[in-house]
């Protein structure tokens, strides 16, 4: 059994970005996107305008300046490998969304990173938080993971600044 890591997310967060789960990587590290090769934390990176991020200390440090937490959806499931396909679906347990939601009222958008975490969201969150939650906006994103090959680095980086900067245009007004 795999079981997430806590949220990073402070009380003034905007933007919550979820993945699906930990992958193996991560897991041992106990880090979020902890592969070498995810494009995540250099996203981030080029988002906040910052150099790129060595320490972990720095990575979480710089999601909380930009008001963005990050999560999964999954709390706990079943996975040979770190492939989201893996996953074995009977033994899909969700994060509390609604106790989340209700100690983060600022936030705003939800990015998902890839695929299977905007499935399963909107299959097993979405029916559970009700109408409180309306007011959200959501937004699927290419996955950072080096196993979604078909972009290349530059490409999810297009697409996600893309997103990101229309978001924080909106925060800017």
């Amino acid at each position: 059994m795999i079981t997430g890591f806590p949220p990073i997310a402070a009380a003034n967060a905007k933007i919550l970005i979820l993945g699906s789960v930990p992958g193996i990587a991560s897991l041992e590290k106990q880090e979020y996107y902890a592969h070498p090769r995810n494009s995540f934390w250099n996203i981030i990176a080029q988002f906040a305008d910052c150099p790129p991020l060595l320490s972990y200390e720095q990575k979480k440090a710089v999601l909380i300046e930009n008001e963005i937490a990050l999560w999964d959806v999954l709390k706990h499931c079943q996975r040979e490998g770190s492939l989201d396909s893996s996953i074995e679906s009977q033994s899909i347990v969700t994060n509390d969304f609604e106790l989340f939601f209700k100690e983060h009222r600022d936030i705003m958008f939800v990015l998902f990173n890839g695929t299977k975490a905007e499935k399963e969201y909107k299959k097993r969150v979405i029916p559970l938080i009700g109408p409180q939650f309306d007011h959200l906006t959501y937004y699927r994103l290419p996955s950072t993971s080096p196993a979604m090959a078909q972009l290349s680095k530059q490409d999810k980086l297009q697409k996600w600044l893309a997103v990101m900067n229309k978001i924080k245009e909106h925060f800017s007004c």
